[in-house]
């Protein structure tokens, strides 16, 4: 799993544990691995209203927040914007994003 830098500010200590989240061991979706591994955090708790943008995200009122950075997970994409929220997406381009922080 090699996460891939999206703006030229981020740095990989941004991620903080995320990356250890995922295991390619573990056959479950990302979501499933990030609820368990996340308990400390509350588990994966998606939060509604986002609008995906090319290179970011946007709450409805606030201005956008920019993709950091982007990994592969077998179907899925996974995305971290400034900020701390992940967002998983699907290959039906359907997406649930939560603050990881």
């Amino acid at each position: 799993m090699k996460w891939i830098q999206k703006h030229p500010k981020a740095s990989l200590e941004m991620l903080g544990y995320i990356p250890s989240f995922f295991s390619e061991n573990d056959p479950r979706p990302a979501r499933e691995q990030i609820n368990e591994n996340y308990q400390h955090g509350g588990g994966w708790q998606p939060f509604k209203g986002f609008k995906m943008l090319e290179n970011g995200i946007q709450y409805p009122g606030d201005p956008p927040i920019p993709l950091c950075f982007e990994m592969k997970f077998r179907d899925e994409t996974i995305r971290y914007y400034d900020g701390a929220w992940l967002a998983i997406i699907q290959p039906d381009c359907s997406f649930e994003i939560c603050r990881i922080d």
